[in-house]
């Protein structure tokens, strides 16, 4: 069995020649893997079932209850990575930030940070404050085989918006108002918070994720010259602090199709691509030496099976001459999506990309 060295010493990874893995090194694969953002959660019965009258803070604290959800997309799909199941809130919750995920809203801050005084509420996060996110990874791997786990986290923008807005924001007023306002208090939040994604992301591979995914879902509201100026120092800081481990680095946006090539510098190896941007053109975009991630609109999925596989074929198409690809969704599973149609969907790719 191989094993990656990481500084706590060598990471089993019985997955390490998985389909998944290989792709994100950009090496040859016997078929183009396939994962789906989002794939643990509504659109399933089985989950809808076992989250029944379970707040979502208290499901991502369980570890049997996040074991059993991320396992149910594996068992259905057949997808060629499960991942983790959480929220990207979580390590704001442990480290004591007074926030709560309100249904049909998202996580909501009860004091939002915009001064420096407010600052000192973001302690370090240790492996103690998350106990039950290593018990759960260990419940998964021992239970997922030769599948790959991949680990995740909000990135540092996305984080510090939630915490300056209070909650999801449209325009991002007073997150843009601190960014612009007082570059130097945003510098210092969004490092702040880069230590503490950093050692969320730390504690999950140790634990044995094979994989991690950095989501910096509201990114895509800056142009390029702030967010080179104002984020990509805190997502580089990310990266980097979990290079040591060796293990893949998955970074993904929505609507960043202006940023590919800066999201691409800040260290991921593999650079996410919503549905907006073709998959040859985004590969120029973020230039050679990266494995590129998507990017099916999730939207079609309701369109029926002839259409689902012939926008499936358009994106295998445009990705055959990637270095390396995974096949994802452009952005999360949507809650009403047939189940049966993302089954489908795998093993058309699958099917497809072994020819």
């Amino acid at each position: 069995m191989s094993a990656i060295a990481g500084p706590s010493g060598p990471q089993p990874t019985a997955t390490y020649d998985s389909a998944f893995l290989r792709a994100c090194r950009r090496e040859s694969v016997p078929h183009t893997p396939v994962w789906f953002m989002r794939q643990a959660g509504r659109s399933l019965p089985e989950y809808r079932k076992v989250r029944e009258g379970i707040p979502m803070l208290e499901s991502c604290m369980r570890p049997d209850l996040v074991a059993e959800i991320t396992l149910q997309p594996v068992r259905r799909h057949n997808v060629d990575a499960a991942i983790y199941f959480s929220d990207i809130v979580v390590p704001l919750k442990a480290i004591g930030i007074d926030l709560d995920i309100k249904p049909g809203v998202g996580p909501v801050v009860e004091n939002p940070i915009r001064t420096r005084a407010d600052l000192a509420r973001l302690r370090d996060l240790t492996p103690e404050d998350i106990p039950y996110v290593t018990e759960a990874i260990g419940l998964l791997t021992a239970e997922l085989g030769e599948t790959p786990l991949i680990g995740f986290a909000g990135a540092p923008f996305t984080l510090a918006s939630y915490l300056v807005e209070g909650g999801p924001s449209r325009n991002h007023e007073h997150t843009k108002a601190l960014m612009y306002g007082d570059p130097q208090l945003w510098a210092d939040l969004l490092d702040r918070l880069a230590e503490i994604t950093g050692a969320f992301l730390k504690v999950q591979i140790e634990a044995g994720a094979s994989a991690v995914q950095l989501f910096d879902s509201w990114v895509g509201a800056l142009a390029p010259a702030d967010y080179r100026r104002s984020v990509l120092p805190a997502s580089a800081k990310v990266f980097e602090a979990v290079a040591p481990y060796g293990v893949p680095r998955i970074h993904f946006g929505v609507g960043t199709g202006e940023l590919l090539g800066l999201m691409g510098e800040a260290g991921a190896d593999v650079v996410g691509v919503d549905w907006r941007v073709p998959m040859n053109e985004a590969a120029r975009r973020v230039g050679p030496g990266k494995a590129l991630q998507g990017n099916l609109d999730p939207a079609v999925l309701f369109a029926g099976q002839e259409a689902v596989e012939a926008k499936a074929c358009e994106v295998l198409s445009a990705a055959a001459d990637l270095e390396g690809h995974i096949f994802n969704l452009g952005h999360g599973v949507l809650p009403s999506t047939d189940p049966d149609a993302l089954t489908r969907l795998v093993e058309y790719v699958h099917t497809q990309s072994a020819l």
